[in-house]
């Protein structure tokens, strides 16, 4: 193969791959768990230069992974699932404790502060293509906040 098949071919691949800078995933975490709980929460910051929708998401160490949405109703807070998370483009959207977030449920095992949990993304780009990231999320402290701080 010449060099010009090679650049060709690689040129192809490139434009052929689905959005691959079309999501970026930044500052990945997830609270870490005691012995027997079975749910947590991850966290990070999304940003899409052209617009797109978190629609699903997955990890092996855990059984569901849903997209959430924390509001303030009548002074009470609900968790609830959402189907897609919005995000506007050019815009950073973070999932933070107390609003958007990723919920690992049916932990398969305890997440102990330095692990490292896999999760992978999946996001649908404003021209329907679809694309996933693939994210190493650290584990903080079971008290931890956005910031990395513990609870007082």
């Amino acid at each position: 193969m010449n060099q010009l098949s090679i650049g060709a071919a690689l040129a192809l691949a490139i434009a052929a791959a689905p959005g691959w800078a079309q999501v970026s995933v930044s500052q990945a975490w997830v609270r870490g768990t005691v012995q027997g709980l079975k749910s947590t929460g991850a966290f990070m910051q999304l940003k899409s230069a052209d617009g797109a929708a978190l629609v699903a998401a997955h990890s092996p160490v855990a059984g569901i992974v849903e997209i959430h949405e924390m509001t303030m109703e009548n002074n009470v807070m609900k968790m609830r699932a959402v189907p897609k998370l919005e995000l506007p483009a050019g815009q950073a959207v973070d999932l933070k404790p107390g609003g958007y977030h990723v919920m690992l449920m049916d932990l398969k095992q305890q997440l102990k502060k330095g692990d490292t949990v896999p999760i992978t993304l999946k996001f649908q780009g404003k021209d329907g293509k679809p694309q996933e990231v693939e994210v190493k999320a650290e584990v903080r402290e079971l008290g931890a906040t956005s910031g990395g701080h513990s609870k007082h």
